[in-house]
C-alpha cells in the first residue's frame, strides 16, 4: 500500500517522512484546493525529502479550463519543478465541454520529460470517468489517477471506484484515492475499493485540520490499519 499524503510547508515534509508516507504530493493554496507552491519550498522539499516528492501544478482555482495565458504560466512552473529535481506533478486540465483538455495535456506532457504524473481530482468533474481513464491510458507518463469517484467524499462512492481501479488495472494504470478518508477506516475502505494506493489530506493532521500539524498517532493508525 502507497499512502501519499498533502504537504503545504517545509515541515510537513519533514513529518511526512519521518512518520510513514510514502509520496508526497506539495501544494500551497490548500484552501482553493491546491495550486503550485513557490520555487522555494519546492526545492527545499526536493532536498530535504527522503520519498518521492510530486509537486501540484496547478495556476489557479477559478476553473480546471486553461487558456493560453495560463498554459506560458504552467510551462514556466513545470521548468521550475523539473529542475528542482522533483520526482513528478501533479496535473489536470479540462475542456469548455467537461471532457479532458487532450491538447493541453500533450503540450505539458512534452516539457514534463521524464517527470512521472498523477492527473488529480479534475477527472471528478467527468461525468464519463470510464472513458475518461481510457483516454489518459493512452500516455504513459501519466501513472496514477487521483479521485473519490466523483464530487461525494471516496467512502461514498466505493463501487465506482471500484469499477475505476478494476478497468485501471487492466489499461496499466494506479487510481490513488482521496478525499473524506479516515486512518481508523481506510484499511476497510482500501479493500472494499481495491485501491492500493491512498491519498490523505487533514485526515492525518492534528485535530483533522490544515492549521495543525502532521499527527505521528493519525500516520501510525492509518499505516497500521492498512498492514502497511
Amino acid at each position: 500500500m502507497i499512502i501519499e499524503v498533502i504537504a503545504i510547508r517545509a515541515g510537513d515534509v519533514e513529518a511526512a517522512c519521518k512518520f510513514g508516507a510514502n509520496r508526497i504530493e506539495l501544494v500551497t493554496g490548500i484552501a482553493e484546493g491546491g495550486l503550485t507552491p513557490s520555487a522555494g519550498l519546492i526545492e527545499r522539499a526536493v532536498r530535504t525529502a527522503s520519498i518521492p516528492v510530486n509537486v501540484m501544478l496547478r495556476p489557479h482555482s477559478q476553473s480546471f479550463v486553461y487558456g493560453e495565458e495560463d498554459y506560458q504560466v504552467l510551462l514556466r512552473d513545470l521548468n521550475v519543478i523539473r529542475e528542482a529535481g522533483a520526482a513528478g506533478f501533479v496535473f489536470g486540465a479540462l475542456t469548455e465541454e467537461g471532457d479532458i483538455d487532450r491538447a493541453g495535456l500533450e503540450r505539458i506532457l512534452e516539457e514534463a520529460g521524464g517527470l512521472d504524473m498523477t492527473f488529480h481530482r479534475a477527472f471528478d468533474e467527468i461525468e464519463d470517468q470510464e472513458a475518461a481513464l481510457r483516454t489518459l491510458a493512452l500516455y504513459p507518463q501519466i501513472k496514477r489517477v487521483l479521485t473519490s469517484g466523483g464530487k461525494r467524499p471516496a467512502p461514498e462512492a466505493i463501487p465506482q471506484i471500484r469499477r475505476l481501479s478494476s478497468l485501471a488495472d487492466e489499461l496499466g494504470l494506479r487510481i490513488l484515492a482521496g478525499h473524506g478518508l479516515k486512518p481508523d477506516t481506510v484499511g476497510s475502505f482500501a479493500a472494499s475499493a481495491g485501491v492500493r494506493e491512498v491519498h490523505f489530506g487533514s485526515g492525518v493532521r492534528e485535530n483533522g485540520s490544515f492549521d495543525r500539524p502532521i499527527d505521528p498517532e493519525r500516520m501510525r493508525a492509518a499505516r497500521r490499519n492498512l498492514g502497511s
